[in-house]
């Protein structure tokens, strides 16, 4: 082996050796303080590149699952505005059939006449409220309800409106100020109840759908997100173990490198 005081082969191994075991250190470190062993393209840019797909397809399901969530809230306004309509219509039978009674005096059926007309009016105004977030599905020409189905909107869970108006219900003209009104208006009232019940069953089926479907989304978008986590994600408890090895052997590399440089001074004594 060559004794020399130019080159100190000893030292440049040792100092390699160091520097290796610094970077691995310092790698080790990252892993621990990001909670990953991918944290950027430079670390392994295939396995960034299909995580950071994936992150896109968990966003986009975000906006899926709010989409849903607002089409959810807006047939399920509908279906309560709907259910008070068909109990406010079998008032309204109660009143009509009361009015059918022969023997009814002039001013008790003039006082259902008006209760009749009441319950009426109340339709009107359920379905003018039944209104989220500018969506109301029971008026005239109604919001159909359209939602994300999909992170890339090539598919839509739809829910058709479903008119409930006095007017679509044909009992805008029903009264029972005579007997013979009221017997015509309890038809009318049997056919809107039927109606409405028809109607809130598809409605009914359209908030199953979506409830349905946002289950899906949640389940798929945690295991998007598990996935990615299997990609990028460190095993902490491995790092932890390999951080308390590569400090110990980074401070035998420090001592290494010491001895290494002090065997320049040894050939000093070769000169005494």
């Amino acid at each position: 082996m060559l004794n020399s005081v130019n080159t100190n082969v000893g030292a440049m191994v040792a100092l390699q050796n160091l520097n290796a075991t610094n970077a691995e250190l310092a790698s080790t470190q990252t892993k621990i303080n990001t909670g990953k062993r991918v944290a950027s393209a430079k670390d392994n840019g295939a396995i960034w590149a299909i995580a950071q797909n994936q992150r896109a397809t968990s966003n986009a399901l975000n906006s899926v699952r709010e989409s849903l969530q607002r089409g959810q809230s807006t047939v399920e306004v509908a279906i309560s505005a709907g259910e008070s309509i068909s109990d406010i219509l079998l008032q309204m039978k109660e009143k009509a059939l009361a009015a059918a009674d022969a023997g009814l005096d002039t001013t008790s059926r003039n006082a259902l006449a008006d209760e009749f007309g009441s319950l009426k009016a109340q339709i009107t105004k359920a379905v003018a409220n039944a209104e989220f977030n500018g969506g109301n599905m029971l008026k005239q020409a109604g919001t159909t309800v359209q939602s994300l189905a999909n992170s890339d909107a090539s598919s839509r869970i739809t829910v058709a409106a479903q008119t409930l108006t006095i007017s679509a219900l044909s009992i805008a003209a029903s009264t029972i100020t005579t007997k013979t009104l009221a017997s015509t208006a309890i038809g009318a009232i049997n056919a809107a109840i039927t109606e409405v019940s028809s109607k809130l069953s598809k409605l009914g089926t359209g908030a199953k759908a979506l409830g349905s479907h946002l289950n899906f989304i949640n389940k798929l978008q945690d295991t998007v997100d598990a996935g990615i986590g299997n990609l990028v994600d460190a095993d902490l408890a491995k790092e932890s173990a390999k951080l308390q090895a590569l400090q110990t052997k980074q401070q035998l590399g420090v001592q290494a490198l010491s001895i290494a440089n002090q065997s320049t001074g040894i050939l000093l004594g070769l000169f005494r």
